[in-house]
């Protein structure tokens, strides 16, 4: 099972896949100058409402949990907000 950890700010958030909706809107709250998404649950429950701005650190990190090995599935990749505008 493919899980995504998203760290904001020093604070993991461990998702489930897909995320490419998410993550399309975190780039547009920050192109925006900043906004709220809703980072949604790993299981269940409400999620989590982040305000995300240009200059925050937001790290994603893809992790292949249940397999033989615990492994990194991808290299974490950095969105640098001043390259976004």
């Amino acid at each position: 099972m493919i899980v995504h950890r998203l760290t904001v700010d020093s604070k993991d958030y461990f998702l489930p896949d897909p995320v490419d909706a998410l993550k399309a809107q975190i780039l547009g709250a920050i192109r925006a100058g900043g906004g709220y998404v809703n980072i949604p649950p790993l299981k269940s429950g409400s999620g989590v409402d982040i305000l995300f701005s240009p200059g925050m650190p937001v790290v994603w990190t893809q992790l292949d949990v249940g397999g033989e090995s615990a492994a990194v599935a991808s290299e974490p990749s950095d969105i640098d907000p001043d390259e976004l505008l």
